[in-house]
């Protein structure tokens, strides 16, 4: 299977989720390039959204507390430099990010790769933003199970809280997309970031958004119109990290 749109207003919620687990499976970047090329040149005032989750960040745990808000690792810095390199070879036209530590330097390094200026967007930090803890999904998954399986399955007990923060996320989205028609737009956030998106995209209910494995440095592109159309063309590509197995570090 190779790229496959998947419409809000073209097919329900199961429908959606099947079609765009299918994309998944596909990495490469022609098709990609395609698509994206043959959409924006069509005289539709759509926005390209390329979403780049945040790289791999460092465990911090903090006992004053204040929010953890931690820095990206080593290895994350490498995933943010792969990531900035591949999107310079593809071509931006304008770059946001999140306030949050992690994502900014992964904006930065795509700023640094592409000489655009990142802006930064409140609305696009992560639901835990304030929590004083934050351990990388891939540790909390060996230190402990019950968060990790509530996290991976998407089920959430306070509904109200999640329908708020996908409101939150789906503000600064459209405040984006009404800025910058006819181009593609690369927003450095989080994982709970693109799910809250897709969400809205798929029409999943706000106590189980968290429905796609969002990995880091990974890309997840959305055409979203000034008319409310929005089309997922895919989720989770990690073609800048082909090949290099030390950094292909997903959930």
């Amino acid at each position: 299977m190779a790229v496959m749109v998947a419409s809000s207003l073209q097919a329900g919620p199961t429908l959606a989720m099947i079609l765009v687990r299918l994309a998944m499976c596909y990495h490469g970047t022609a098709l990609v390039k395609a698509a994206s090329h043959g959409f924006r040149h069509l005289g539709s005032p759509a926005v390209e959204l390329v979403f780049v989750r945040h790289g791999q960040p460092e465990r911090v745990v903090r006992h004053d507390g204040q929010p953890a808000d931690p820095p990206l690792s080593e290895i994350g810095r490498q995933q943010a430099a792969a990531v900035a390199g591949w999107l310079a070879e593809m071509g931006i036209d304008a770059l946001y990010g999140s306030p949050m530590r992690r994502a900014l330097q992964t904006a930065q390094a795509i700023s640094d790769a592409t000489g655009l200026q990142p802006t930064v967007r409140d609305g696009l930090s992560e639901f835990d933003r304030d929590s004083p803890a934050y351990v990388p999904m891939e540790v909390l998954k060996e230190t402990d199970r019950e968060r990790w399986d509530e996290l991976a399955t998407g089920s959430f007990s306070d509904a109200e809280r999640s329908a708020q923060f996908i409101a939150t996320v789906n503000e600064a989205v459209d405040r984006i997309v009404a800025d910058h028609r006819s181009q593609r737009v690369a927003l450095a956030c989080h994982g709970g970031v693109v799910n809250a998106y897709l969400a809205r995209c798929l029409g999943f209910e706000a106590d189980t958004f968290l429905k796609f494995d969002v990995d880091y440095t990974s890309v997840t592109r959305v055409f979203a119109s000034s008319h409310g159309h929005r089309s997922v063309l895919s989720v989770n590509e990690r073609t800048h990290l082909r090949g290099r197995p030390d950094l292909a570090i997903g959930l």
